[in-house]
């Protein structure tokens, strides 16, 4: 048997495994899904939660009509996580809005991400021949094919750095910041001295997805990201998976090096493999840094976003002399997770002084006037045992990125480290007479549960 204890990793790692003809008992010490990736309702046990004197005042509507994610993250929809969703058809258990736009900020204003050739050419960001130069270099990214040396131009993937690539096309320190950080979504400049393949396909992923929709990259999920974890445990729970929350654990299990099983209010539950988030086995992690969130309640949508209902902004360090990113995600009562006429944005950054709340202060002047904030520190933690031995298999720490690209490469290397082979979405996709049949779509677009 495997034994989880669960952030939307676990959760999705033992929807996977049932999937797989594991048998997979889930536990969690909290009395929800989801651990640390859960939406909070109702608003009163958000206040509760972060320990303020008040309650909240009557101007935020029903508390009810709240779901507050802790950790916000939206889907890239041509990402890794639809494709789980997709190929699990956990799809039916969900329903998504596409969010309205994604900025970009530079030199305390925000603008609109150009990511297509009439895009560049209308942005506000670029002077006139630096968006030729920038329409050339996004039609070569379009056109590049790995596997196909006619497309190269010259850069050699996987010895070119990016650094090269944009000297090549004699692109600015400016686009090179928004095309960095707000197309290929990296969190710092380190990706500029590496080979370029990877980057390359990061921003052909990025305009894949928002040609799907055309507002922006993005999905969310109606009712808040714990609809996420809840899904995957449905899942689960069809293919004979057992669920058992509000159990604390007492102790983990060791024979000879490796777990056996997992102690909880006096009975031990045998196991061969164990996967959990870092906070169970603090013997096992190492703090690799800390992240910021301040979650903020609106009653506005935010300036210069067209009065977007929902929105990323990502503010890159070059432009507010940092070594990490800042990131703003907002979305509203459109989503069913605020109270009418409400707007819920959540500021993430990766801690680097001893001042956090002063690091974040560009990202909150531009969400002002804030009615309510919410602060969290959180620490990061990484595992130092790849499991070979102990099969103990520990999920990373959420970064401060607001999408769940990275979280799925932790669910990837888990399932290799677990299995001994690749994650392969093909083998995930269920017979049609399984269970229940799906609707064979491998498009969110033809599901009719998509709005």
């Amino acid at each position: 048997m495997d034994e989880m204890y669960q952030s939307i990793c676990e959760c999705i790692l033992s929807g996977i495994m049932s999937v797989n003809g594991k048998k997979v008992l889930h536990m969690d010490r909290n009395p929800y899904y989801g651990g640390e990736s859960s939406s909070i309702t109702p608003l009163e046990e958000l206040y509760k939660r972060f320990e303020l004197p008040d309650s909240p005042p009557e101007s935020m509507g029903r508390g009810r009509d709240w779901n507050v994610d802790l950790i916000p993250k939206f889907l890239m929809a041509n990402g890794q996580l639809v494709k789980m969703l997709l190929y699990t058809e956990v799809t039916r258990y969900l329903d998504f809005k596409v969010v309205e736009g994604s900025f970009v900020y530079k030199g305390g204003k925000i603008y609109k991400v150009p990511s297509t050739e009439t895009e560049a050419l209308a942005s506000n960001l670029m002077g006139m021949f630096e968006k030729r130069r920038f329409r050339k270099f996004l039609v070569f990214v379009a056109n590049f094919d790995e596997n196909d040396p006619k497309t190269f131009e010259g850069v050699d993937p996987k010895v070119t750095t990016m650094r090269d690539v944009y000297k090549k096309f004699d692109l600015g320190q400016d686009v090179i910041d928004f095309t960095g950080h707000a197309l290929a979504l990296y969190r710092t400049d380190d990706y500029l001295d590496v080979p370029c393949l990877e980057t390359i396909n990061r921003i052909k992923l990025y305009s894949e997805s928002l040609a799907r929709y055309g507002k922006s990259p993005y999905l969310y999920p109606l009712y808040g990201l714990g609809e996420l974890p809840q899904g995957f445990a449905r899942l689960s729970a069809i293919y004979g998976g057992t669920y058992m929350l509000n159990k604390p654990v007492e102790e983990i299990v060791m024979e000879d090096g490796h777990v056996v099983g997992v102690k909880s209010e006096g009975e031990v539950a045998r196991c061969k493999q164990l996967i959990c988030d870092p906070s169970y086995i603090q013997d096992r992690v190492r703090k690799a840094g800390q992240v910021i969130r301040v979650i903020c309640i609106l009653s506005h949508p935010i300036k210069n976003t067209n009065d977007a209902n929902s929105c990323q902004i990502i503010i890159p360090q070059n432009q507010v002399n940092r070594k990490s990113d800042i990131y703003v995600c907002m979305i509203s009562y459109a989503h069913n997770v605020a109270a009418q006429g409400k707007y819920i944005a959540i500021v993430s950054t990766t801690v680097e002084t001893s001042e956090p709340e002063a690091e974040i202060e560009p990202a909150l002047e531009l969400l002002e006037p804030i009615d309510q904030k919410f602060v969290s520190l959180s620490d990061l933690y990484e595992p130092t045992d790849d499991g070979t031995e102990s099969q103990i298999f520990a999920s990373s720490a959420y970064d401060a990125t607001t999408h769940f690209e990275t979280t799925c490469n932790d669910i990837k290397d888990i399932y290799k480290r677990m299995t001994g082979s690749d994650f392969d979405f093909e083998n995930m996709k269920r017979k049609q007479n399984d269970v229940f049949r799906g609707c064979g779509s491998d498009s969110f677009c033809s599901c009719p549960s998509l709005s």
